[in-house]
């Protein structure tokens, strides 16, 4: 080996570390100033850096029709739909009425996907607390998001699970394997990197949760005198070159989108710049 041959051997691991990874950035559609219209929202994220948006459920569908107009002139994609009806009517309900409600959000939801061109909804599957049991959050989940599944099949839309503060999946063991029962590629992984902080690491999450992850949420958090909070990117106590290096292993080629405070143009602007920097490792 010459002298150049062991320099450049040595540099290696910092510049494989240091490499762009190949992830498209996309931002909340209720992210950009609600004071502008729905085309001008999907301007300025185009214009402040962004490559794809993540909309909403939208019932309307003059409503859907004006989205999917505004992207197409603004030449931005919609990646995802975020499900909007699963917190307030979840899955795992033990009342119908509350399920039949969550179901139809749903429906909407993959709707709108198929409609937009969207590759994914976003679920929260179950919500746990003093009247639902763990047990029945999984069981009562699973056998809706089961009845789903032709329908996501049929739109080629996938399903797209969300770890959340919800007492539910609190680990990234049995988050996998929830995943894993259904035994479909119509129902994968929409990890939150800011949302498992709290219980665990996430470079741990995408190591073991590995090529179920759809797409990404990305956010920072930070616990400081006792107090908890999310924070602006790379302001936090996520270790975010450690994010990046588990990203590269596991070959994630998607999408991250920022979940984070609206703002104007400068704010969103510098959102894209961190991203930007979180995306190549430095």
């Amino acid at each position: 080996m010459t002298r150049r041959d062991f320099v450049t051997a040595a540099a290696l691991p910092a510049l494989v570390a240091s490499t762009r990874l190949p992830i498209r950035k996309a931002v909340l559609f209720e992210m950009l100033p609600k004071s502008l219209s729905i085309a001008d929202r999907f301007k300025l994220a185009r214009d402040t850096g962004f490559e794809a948006t993540e909309c909403p459920t939208t019932p309307d569908q003059s409503t859907a029709d004006e989205i999917k107009k505004a992207s197409e002139s603004a030449g931005l994609p919609i990646h995802s739909v975020m499900n909007m009806a699963h917190w307030k009517y979840p899955l795992s309900s033990a009342d119908p009425a509350v399920v039949a409600e969550s179901v139809k959000g749903m429906e909407t939801s993959l709707r709108n996907a198929h409609f937009w061109g969207a590759e994914t909804v976003l679920l929260v599957p179950a919500v746990v607390n003093p009247q639902t049991s763990y047990q029945d959050a999984w069981t009562r989940s699973q056998q809706q998001i089961r009845k789903l599944i032709p329908m996501a099949e049929k739109l080629k839309v996938v399903i797209a699970i969300e770890e959340v503060w919800n007492k539910f999946l609190l680990s990234p063991l049995e988050y996998a394997k929830y995943i894993d029962d259904f035994r479909s590629p119509w129902v994968r992984s929409y990890f939150d990197v800011g949302n498992v902080v709290l219980t665990g690491y996430p470079q741990d999450w995408i190591r073991t949760v590995g090529p179920r992850i759809a797409k990404l949420h990305i956010k920072d958090f930070r616990f400081r005198k006792m107090q908890a909070e999310f924070v602006p990117l790379r302001e936090g106590d996520i270790d975010w070159p450690e994010v990046h290096k588990a990203l590269g292993e596991i070959g994630y080629r998607g999408t991250a989108t920022v979940e984070l405070e609206g703002g104007g143009e400068a704010y969103l602007r510098e959102v894209n710049r961190r991203l930007e920097l979180i995306l190549s490792g430095t």
